[in-house]
């Protein structure tokens, strides 16, 4: 094999196939590679420089990710200790100039991380003391006002958060932590005995309730043999179901339905009834638009007497008929009250026209006007003889006014 000094910047191969590396105070014989040419040889102990670098590089990615500072501080030691004797041909000089840099990082970075720490777990105390307020304003709420479906749900958010920061953020100190924790476990139990106590007492409410309205019901069913007469039993009935309260819906429905049937029948007895009432009814109703047909012509009449006996008349025999059905009522009620309100108008009409006394203080206002009006139409006069256009203007406005006043009293 041939002598070959100067193959690589950091390396040669003798004649016996021994690898040496150049350094800073000479050369070092890293190992033989006595099977292959000189450029195998040293390509093979540079492949194990590539390796030491890549570890150095890797090192240094982990530090600048912020890798715990203890974890790179012993693989620099021990990176150090490997490169004092590694059979590798390169640039050893600068991997442990790297590594020394890295040794100078690891203190910034133990200390960078000893201040994250702190903020992480001041961050973290925070946060969980965050949760047991939450937990304690839920706490202290009126239990009397609480929605026990909403609380439990948000109650629930909370643990779970809880549980979520305690397995993924930083550990804390075992005081602060056991603190938190039982200021959280004390308002849990709080809300755990309001809720309970709650639905004690609305089951009672609700059993109380229940009772009540099962005897409703009872009550309700009995009255069936009474057909129509019982409605008015069943409306009272009625009137103390819906003071009854609330008996939880499984047991309100099953009870309304029964108790709604009950009234069922009451009311299909009194719908039968008043079915047979109808059919009957109904020749009182032709009837009775009969009559109105005959007295819709005295919403014309002008002689008060004649209207008032025709009306009489129509009156009497209307009571006479009897009923008609139910949902005719209003319609020919209203009809009848129309024309027996216009002859009642015609015939005050005809006495505040007949009304003696109303006559005499009628004639006499008249006779006023009459005097005042002939006194004006002198000052009118007067007034053009002179010319003057204010006295016209006043004496003429006078004039008209109170020949208006006379106009109305029909004079």
């Amino acid at each position: 094999m041939a002598t070959t000094n100067e193959q690589a910047p950091w390396g040669r191969v003798d004649e016996s196939g021994t690898v040496f590396v150049r350094e800073a105070d000479g050369e070092r014989a890293v190992g033989q590679f006595p099977d292959g040419s000189p450029e195998e040889a040293l390509a093979y102990f540079e492949r194990k420089y590539a390796d030491l670098a890549g570890q150095v590089g890797l090192l240094e990615q982990r530090a600048k990710r912020g890798a715990p500072a203890t974890d790179i501080a012993k693989t620099v030691q021990s990176l150090l200790k490997t490169l004092e004797n590694a059979n590798a041909v390169g640039d050893l000089a600068s991997l442990r100039a790297r590594l020394e840099a890295l040794g100078g990082t690891v203190t910034e970075l133990t200390e960078r991380q000893s201040e994250e720490a702190k903020a992480a777990l001041a961050e973290a105390i925070a946060y969980r003391t965050a949760l047991v307020e939450e937990a304690e304003r839920l706490a202290a709420a009126d239990p009397a006002k609480a929605q026990w479906k909403q609380v439990t749900a948000q109650l629930d958010d909370i643990f779970a958060r809880w549980q979520r920061h305690q397995a993924d953020g930083p550990r804390l100190p075992k005081n602060e932590g056991n603190e938190l924790w039982r200021r959280f476990r004390a308002a849990r139990t709080t809300i755990d005995t309001h809720r309970k106590a709650f639905f004690a007492e609305l089951d009672s409410a609700h059993r109380d309730a229940r009772n009540r309205k099962q005897a409703l019901v009872e009550r309700a069913e009995a009255l069936a043999p009474r057909g129509i007469d019982g409605i008015p039993e069943y409306r009272r009935l009625l009137d103390e179901w819906k003071l009854a309260g609330r008996a939880g819906k499984k047991h309100d429905d099953a009870l309304w339905a029964r108790f709604k049937a009950a009234g069922d029948l009451l009311y299909g007895a009194k719908a039968e009834v008043d079915a047979r009432e109808n059919e009957e009814f109904e020749a009182n109703l032709v009837a009775k638009e009969a009559l109105l047909v005959e007295a819709e012509p005295l919403l014309r009449e002008t002689d008060h007497q004649k209207a008032k006996d025709a009306l009489l008349s129509i009156q009497r025999r209307w009571d006479a008929i009897g009923k008609v059905p139910r949902d005719k009522v209003k319609p020919i009620e209203d009809r009848l009250r129309r024309i027996e309100t216009a002859v009642r108008k015609l015939d005050e009409e005809h006495w505040n026209k007949s009304d003696p006394e109303k006559k005499a203080r009628s004639q006499g206002l008249a006779s006023q006007l009459q005097d005042a009006i002939a006194k004006l139409e002198r000052e009118l006069d007067d007034a053009k003889a002179t010319g003057d256009a204010k006295r016209i203007q006043a004496a003429q406005e006078a004039l008209d006014a109170r020949r208006v006043w006379l106009d109305a009293l029909g004079q």
